[in-house]
């Protein structure tokens, strides 16, 4: 299906609590000084504030048809798949959150250990600040504590204007033995951040080379705006196959970018821009040859289902870990596991024995209905 709507707000759509997810990458934090440490902890201290949360799930848009006699038996119910070579147990990533920080470094190892223990692919955030800065290497290494699951590096990939290139994105790889490596799209986040960098010119055939060049596979990911049918054809095209919506529904970097800068109504009026997760999964899933991870918003279990049965290949979740992470692994395999939980009872519900049958249920849009 070809998505070609301008997602725009409306006027009713700019008010409203938060429930969301940080549909992104680097979730860090701390105060507001400058460097891109402090821009970390800034980060990771907004996006656990519930005004930072969009005020709705598209997820909730879309709905299953029950099947009161699913004709299986729960128990054989089998929630594996297989990524980057990688078996997993569910099609779950925790997406890239952080990185940098004491406090960055806690949650990485607490995410890491438990995406190992429950089996499922994770990913830490922008390596840029462990590259200018080695002493902060540290808190990104957390492969001792994972050594089986999916790893992602993680850079942005603006910062191919700005001096790097195939040498930078191989250190970010090593620097974890990671198994891809994310180069992160955030033209909305850049353009509202208060350091932001915002030449996105040529950046394309930019990707295409790091794509050809590296040694292990790229990831386009959006950060909660979304990626179009368009854009998809643009990178699969140029070898960039694996794309992660990180679409609009989760956590605003608008948002968190303007309480940064102090102009709260700027975030407010662009915290509804982007393409909806559910509409992106559609988009990209409509390029042949896509490995897609739905994610932006993703909050639970049926709506793991549902971007499964959207056309995603994998379902990428952040917020619902991040608070746990800042506690313990245990807190994170507990969340992970009332998480895999929903999705088995979801498959049951509609009869799908396995991943590859989830993706041929019926889902149907509320208005279509």
């Amino acid at each position: 299906m070809s998505v070609q709507t301008p997602w725009l707000a409306s006027p009713d759509q700019r008010t409203g609590k938060a429930t969301g997810e940080p549909a992104g990458d680097q979730i860090s934090g701390g105060a507001i000084s400058g460097g891109t440490g402090d821009r970390k902890a800034d980060h990771i201290r907004l996006a656990l504030e519930e005004r930072m949360q969009l005020d709705r799930s598209f997820f909730e848009d879309w709905l299953f048809e029950h099947n009161a006699l699913p004709e299986i038996d729960r128990a054989e119910i089998d929630t594996s798949v297989k990524f980057l070579g990688r078996r997993l147990r569910a099609p779950l990533l925790i997406s890239c959150m952080t990185g940098g920080t004491e406090v960055a470094s806690e949650i990485n190892r607490n995410l890491a250990i438990a995406a190992e223990r429950t089996e499922i692919a994770v990913g830490v955030g922008s390596q840029r600040k462990a590259l200018e800065e080695p002493g902060t290497v540290e808190s990104f290494k957390v492969r001792e504590a994972a050594p089986s699951v999916p790893l992602l590096a993680n850079l942005g990939a603006v910062q191919l204007n700005y001096g790097y290139g195939i040498d930078e994105c191989r250190q970010a790889v090593a620097m974890i033995a990671a198994d891809a490596l994310v180069l992160h799209l955030n033209p909305l986040q850049e353009a509202i951040q208060p350091e932001g960098q915002c030449d996105f010119s040529s950046l394309l055939e930019k990707i295409a080379a790091i794509a050809e060049q590296l040694e292990v596979p790229v990831i386009a990911k959006e950060v909660g705006s979304g990626i179009s049918e368009s854009l998809a054809r643009e990178l699969v095209a140029r070898g960039v196959t694996h794309l992660d919506t990180a679409g609009l529904g989760g956590t605003s970097w608008a948002r968190i970018e303007a309480a940064r800068a102090d102009d709260v109504a700027l975030g407010d009026r662009f915290a509804h821009w982007g393409i909806p997760t559910p509409d992106s999964i559609l988009a990209c899933r409509a390029v042949p040859g896509t490995t897609v991870i739905g994610s932006g918003g993703l909050r639970n279990g049926i709506d793991i289902a549902k971007a499964i049965a959207l056309g995603a290949d994998l379902a990428g979740m952040a917020y619902p870990f991040l608070a746990p992470a800042m506690e313990s692994p245990e807190n994170v395999v507990h969340t992970v596991e009332r998480t895999l939980r929903e999705l088995e009872i979801a498959m049951f519900c509609v009869g799908a024995r396995n991943i590859s049958e989830l993706r041929q249920v019926r889902i149907t849009k509320r208005s279509e209905r």
